[in-house]
């Protein structure tokens, strides 16, 4: 159930792995509620441990991430980036001394073919490891009537379900704007981004934080001319400057158009047949302002998937501002038995934070000692230059009362970053240590080709790493990983490669 009850009227409904009698009452250990990266990481995990599992979810397995997020946006930006590398070997004199004849062609519909065949491998998948793992998976929309059972809708009729421990995943859903709402024709949410079945010539994207960004980036890779319409002081607020001005740069280059302090009022469709036009109105400094497009992207956030399944039947609590599940720790709600995970259970709404957090439950409800106590979790922004951003920022350190030191290595001082053109758009990895005790508090990056190193910044983290135990390690040359080296030395203010 990661999905909307309107989205499930129209997904198929099966069941897989196990089929019920219309009318039977099938009751286990643990039920998740939702198969996305929190819930079926959870329902496996469970199934491992000897719990008797059930795993509800009314659409694809895998959830947004899998289904209309995460992976099928990156194929398509990583489809956007061969494109544009094509375009510069076609251009006049080439590039690298290598060069294309001929001007390439984007095939829209075939692009997101390949994208589907990708989404569709994955989900399969997702559902081999629960019947590996000994997990049920019933396909169908799962409404509660008590904190512990629940009657779930499916192709062939209802079944009912009572379990000891109930796991909530169902996710989160697009922002729709009242007065402007997604027809996935001309104005489109995210999801209907990643299903164009040809390239707009023109696009507008209203909202300028990672969604509306990345899909921007990557439609302006393609060719599409593209204008982002910001209703904050600056684009990806989630972020510092520091960080964002690479990408700053690069969306100038490439012609994308940036509105800040402008609100959308509203949008018109214009025109007859294919000269059909989006005209998009809003606001800025005081004064309307229009502009006529192709398509209109709406990306202004996401909200938890809390209605329309029953959560008010099994008692459990919201938090103070009444969007997301009220949870501890160990990801306990209100009600003893009841867990919630993921994009309902609070920021940051991230795939990877809900997959943690499903696993652990898991291991709880099997009588594991575990509490969600992470040092940080990852943000990845995968824009063009990548973005990451792990732990403390320097002004997020100072405002907590640490006393910092800091270091910044530019990727245009690597070799590797110039050979493969990482440097481009004038990236960094900035490291912010504690002055006193050389305690690694956070690193950020900006760069092409960056976000793999993530996982060398978090785990210097999660382990308390000084300064001095990243300096003494032995980075293979020539890799990216040295420009962490490097920063770290900065900070130590003993760089090799940069004065």
């Amino acid at each position: 159930s990661s999905t909307t009850p309107e989205a499930n009227a129209r997904a198929p409904c099966a069941y897989l792995h196990v089929r019920c009698k219309m009318g039977e009452t099938r009751k286990c250990d643990v039920l998740v509620v939702g198969a996305g990266p929190g819930g079926y990481v959870a329902g496996i995990r469970a199934a491992q441990l000897g719990l008797k599992t059930i795993v509800v979810e009314a659409d694809k397995a895998g959830g947004t991430c899998l289904i209309r997020g995460c992976i099928p946006s990156k194929a398509i930006i990583h489809a956007a980036e061969r494109f544009e590398s094509l375009r510069q070997h076609s251009s006049e004199g080439g590039h690298m001394g290598l060069s294309v004849g001929g001007e390439p062609q984007v095939d829209m519909a075939a692009l997101v073919s390949w994208k589907d065949s990708i989404v569709e491998r994955l989900n399969k998948g997702v559902e081999g490891l629960l019947k590996s793992a000994g997990a049920d998976l019933v396909k169908g929309w799962a409404n509660f009537i008590g904190p512990k059972s629940c009657t779930v809708e499916t192709s062939e009729g209802s079944v009912d379900i009572e379990a000891e421990n109930i796991i909530i995943a169902t996710g989160s859903s697009h922002i729709d704007l009242p007065f402007m709402p997604c027809d996935e024709e001309f104005i489109l949410s995210s999801t209907g981004a990643l299903d164009l079945d040809s390239l707009p010539k023109s696009a507008a994207i209203v909202g300028g934080g990672y969604i509306g960004l990345e899909l921007g980036c990557a439609l302006a890779k393609l060719g599409t001319e593209v204008t982002v319409i910001e209703g904050l002081d600056n684009i990806l607020a989630i972020m510092d400057r520091e960080l964002c001005r690479p990408l700053e740069i690069w969306l100038k280059k490439h012609g994308v158009v940036v509105h800040t302090n402008a609100l959308a009022r509203g949008a018109v469709i214009k025109g007859k047949g294919a000269s059909r036009k989006v005209e998009l109105a809003f606001e800025k400094d005081g004064e309307e302002h229009t502009v006529k497009v192709d398509r209109v992207l709406v990306t202004v956030g996401r909200k938890p998937n809390t209605k329309g399944w029953g959560l008010e039947n099994t008692g459990v609590r919201m938090d103070a501002a009444g969007r997301f599940i009220r949870i501890d720790r160990q990801c306990r709600t209100s009600v003893p038995g009841i867990y919630a995970i993921g994009d309902v259970a609070g920021e940051p709404m991230l795939a990877h934070k809900a997959s943690a957090e499903g696993e652990m439950v898991a291991e709880i409800i099997a009588g594991h000692k575990r509490e969600f106590d992470k040092v940080a979790i990852p943000a990845i922004v995968f824009t063009e230059p990548e973005i990451i951003s792990v732990g403390l920022t320097p002004d997020e350190a100072e405002e907590r009362g640490e006393q910092i030191i800091v270091g910044k290595f530019p990727l245009a001082a690597s070799g590797r970053a110039l050979s493969i053109e990482a440097e481009k758009t004038g990236g960094f990895i900035r490291v912010t240590a504690r002055e006193s005790d050389h305690v690694i508090l956070g690193v950020q990056a900006v760069g092409t080709h960056v976000a793999e190193l993530h996982a060398e910044f978090i785990l210097a983290l999660e382990m308390g790493a000084l300064l001095e135990d990243v300096a003494g390690t032995v980075h293979a040359h020539p890799t990216m990983s040295e420009a962490f080296h490097e920063s770290v030395l900065k900070t130590l203010g003993r760089a090799i490669h940069i004065s």
